[in-house]
């Protein structure tokens, strides 16, 4: 293998600490043609959907490509805006939020960014931009609470693949998972408060979050186990009895059975039971996106209200909201503290010295 070559390194360079927060991607218009790219390249990873490869490859190109696009498109529209993608620039407004707070507390050695594991920025760039700034310890943190292969372990191939083309690897911590992080229950405590503070309260919380296939849960993935950890600490944070909120799982794909109680089949059920009144959460989700504002904020609320609901209300993901920085800048404090504390650059002058001897570039 041929390693990357980093033609603006100096062994004179200060060595930095950088930060990298990660999400999992957007098209780069909501059009049919940017839906087809986006969607080829997050359903091909073996992560995401565990097919036999020559099977699925048939399926996802001759059929899931000449159809879903367009619909995909659709969607995406209504949630587009002037700024694009939500997504895109909520983890934006995060990254600028950290970057500020962190360079407040550190100073300029401390490098923060961000990206999509599919889409742009790619993963690929941003770390090779960052270790080109002098970067030689890295943090990573996917932004999803809860741990899943096809998630988390995703953003850790991506990031791998990227170093493995590296000549100078640096130091790597990886941030896999933070589900019951005291400051993030507080976090989604907060949100719900401040909207029962404006709107009242409804008569069932809903904790959704995004479904996987069943059998990945079977195989061993703890995603399920962690959704209703954080689900179980954020009621009893809230003084939440057990018939006042429910966890539920959507976004379900394909024929087989992913996690249930499914999202939608349960806001049917309870408005044909008497329930006149929800409200819904995503605790699952860092930042608001096409899942949250299009599926739950107006697909399930048609759901429900068809089948006899009468007020149904979505609190928005964390987003850039200051309780969600502190918690985020938390966890990053925890990892980086120590890098920190030591002296970055101490005998960097004996170093300079001797490459320079060696006839370096400096």
């Amino acid at each position: 293998m041929k390693y990357r070559s980093n033609s603006s390194f100096t062994h004179s360079q200060a060595d930095k600490v950088g930060v990298l927060i990660t999400n999992l991607g957007t098209p780069d218009a909501a059009q049919k043609k940017d839906l087809k790219r986006y969607l080829r390249e997050f359903l091909s990873d073996p992560r995401v959907i565990e097919v036999p490869r020559l099977i699925w490859w048939m399926i996802l190109n001759l059929v899931i490509l000449n159809i879903r696009p367009k619909r995909s498109a659709r969607a995406y529209k209504k949630v587009w805006t002037e700024r694009g993608s939500p997504l895109l620039f909520y983890t934006e407004d995060q990254a600028t939020a950290l970057r500020t707070q962190l360079q407040t507390q550190y100073g300029a050695e401390v490098v923060v960014e961000h990206a999509m594991r599919y889409g742009s920025p790619s993963i690929e760039s941003v770390v090779r931009s960052m270790l080109d700034q002098g970067v030689r310890k890295l943090l990573v943190l996917p932004l999803y609470p809860q741990y899943c292969a096809a998630t988390t372990a995703s953003t850790f191939d991506a990031v791998a693949a990227c170093l493995a083309k590296e000549r100078w690897m640096p130091e790597l911590r990886f941030v896999t998972h933070y589900h019951d992080f005291t400051p993030y229950i507080e976090a989604l405590a907060s949100s719900v408060e401040k909207h029962w503070a404006e709107h009242g309260r409804a008569e069932k919380l809903i904790f959704t979050y995004h479904g996987i296939p069943k059998r990945y849960l079977l195989n061993g993935d703890p995603y399920h186990c962690e959704c209703y950890k954080t689900s179980r600490l954020l009621a009893q944070r809230l003084g939440l009895h057990k018939e006042e909120y429910l966890v539920t799982f959507q976004s379900r794909f394909g024929r087989e059975e992913w996690l249930q109680p499914y999202t939608d089949v349960t806001l049917k059920a309870l408005a044909t039971q008497g329930v006149r009144s929800v409200q819904m959460i995503c605790p699952g989700f860092s930042a608001d996106c096409l899942e949250t504002i299009e599926e739950i904020g107006l697909e399930n609320r048609e759901y429900f209200i068809e089948a006899g609901g009468e007020r149904y209300e979505y609190i928005p993901a964390l987003n850039a909201s200051e309780p969600h920085i502190d918690a985020l800048k938390q966890i990053i404090n925890q990892n980086i503290g120590s890098w920190l504390s030591l002296e970055q650059n101490k005998n960097k002058a004996l170093t300079v010295e001797l490459a320079a001897n060696l006839g370096a570039k400096i």
